[in-house]
């Protein structure tokens, strides 16, 4: 990823956060090319960066620590409680010029409060929001939500705190100026008319029109056989059509135990434990090919292939060219401070090897974020449940015509968060201005 040139959008809001100290909101609909802004600031910023995300497998993915593992920080509501620090947090905390923070729509609005008061508390700088650090954000609130409180005490505590539980929302932003910046060049499709339907799926202005043409491509045709990948609102629906499929092939699966070195704090990995394959089995890539220096990557996030030889080595067709896939490493890192060479160390405290495949005749909405896809199948199941969960599914497509739905589309299927609405509104207001 080091080595992905920008595009001249994505180098001007580089050269923005790499030139000032403004505090940053990337966003951008899906296959704007967030992720590779992101990698890019990463490889080639400066500043003494730190980057974090709010799930273990959002962090896996793009080299960075979760939130609550950086700031040492207690899971649940942390409200006014007082914030623990020891030495090793403080030192880390006073050594970052900027916080980077990936999928930030799934962070709640007390969770990014908690982050602004640890770093006044450690910096020692309580009247200057986030302590005097930078803070760059990345993610889009139309496609992954925050996830509610589980009990009823933190439902109300976010009711009578907060106006949402929404991470622009928190009281820190009554301080801090936020520059919101909106990625606007999709590289994932090149069709227009295909693009302004997704978008008018991503806020929620579906027209009759619109919901036609969807449905009379995706819903009235039969649904392929092989090469596509059922998009699925739940996990159960997922592993059921997955174990069918793999039974359903020929001879004996065999299972590919992953190796893991350190610890991972329960089991956030970024591919199965054990990753059952038959030759003939369907699967998707989870990550893009590490390619010879010059050469096209063979495969990308979200490819699918068909298994074709496990004996020796394990080999996979790609669009009629068989590759050979080798297990590749993820790495889990945490930051320390290094008082000899007064910087910033990211030291590696945890490896998982797998390959980077899982079987793909299903996989969930969510875990289909970021992927893309030629083909695919759209299962919304009695109905979506979660605002921009349509959105997500219909976004991975690369073009229309790859799209087949379960079912026709309904009105209710299509939702948008009001607090969304209300602040990409004000967003779009300060873009104009």
């Amino acid at each position: 990823m080091s080595s992905v040139t920008l595009t001249r959008e994505q180098q001007a809001v580089f050269a923005m956060i790499e030139g000032t100290r403004d505090h940053v909101f990337v966003t951008g609909r899906a296959g704007t090319g967030k992720s590779t802004l992101l990698n890019h600031l990463n490889w080639h910023t400066s500043k003494q960066i730190v980057i974090c995300a709010p799930t273990g497998v959002a962090a896996l993915n793009v080299g960075g620590q979760t939130i609550h593992s950086l700031f040492r920080l207690p899971i649940g509501v942390i409200a006014d409680h007082e914030i623990e620090q020891n030495d090793t947090v403080r030192k880390l905390l006073n050594a970052m010029d900027t916080l980077v923070i990936d999928e930030v729509s799934m962070v709640n609005a007390d969770l990014m409060d908690a982050m602004d008061r640890s770093l006044r508390q450690a910096r020692q700088r309580p009247h200057e929001p986030f302590g005097g650090v930078q803070v760059v954000l990345f993610g889009d609130p139309y496609q992954l939500a925050p996830v509610p409180g589980g009990d009823r005490d933190e439902r109300s505590y976010f009711a009578d705190t907060y106006r949402s539980i929404w991470f622009f929302d928190a009281k820190v932003w009554r301080e801090a100026d936020l520059r919101i910046v909106e990625l606007g060049e999709i590289h994932r499709q090149h069709d227009d008319e295909f693009k302004h339907m997704l978008n008018a799926v991503r806020h929620g202005m579906v027209t009759a029109e619109i919901a036609g043409v969807l449905n009379d491509v995706g819903a009235r045709r039969p649904l392929p056989e092989d090469g596509a990948i059922t998009l699925a609102t739940r996990n159960d629906t997922v592993n059921r059509i997955n174990a069918a499929r793999l039974h359903r092939l020929p001879g004996t699966s065999k299972g590919n135990p992953a190796e893991v070195n350190g610890d991972f704090g329960g089991r956030a990995y970024p591919a199965d434990e054990l990753l059952e394959l038959k030759v003939g089995a369907q699967v998707m890539f989870l990550r893009n090919d590490v390619s010879m220096a010059g050469e096209p990557p063979r495969w990308v996030n979200g490819t699918i292939g068909t298994v074709t030889n496990l004996k020796r080595e394990l080999r996979v067709e790609i669009d009629g060219d068989e590759v050979e896939v080798e297990p590749a490493t993820w790495e889990k890192f945490k930051y320390t401070w290094d008082p000899v060479r007064k910087r910033l160390e990211k030291d590696i405290v945890a490896e998982f090897t797998q390959f980077p495949l899982r079987l793909a005749w299903a996989v969930t909405i969510h875990k289909s974020q970021g992927a893309s896809y030629d083909t695919a199948i759209v299962d919304l199941g009695q109905r979506a449940f979660s605002p921009g969960q349509t959105y997500v599914a219909l976004s991975r497509l690369t073009a229309l015509d790859g799209l087949y739905l379960q079912r026709p589309l309904r009105p209710s299927d299509v939702m948008v968060d009001e607090h969304v609405e209300r602040f990409m509104a004000g967003a779009l207001r300060q873009l104009a201005g």
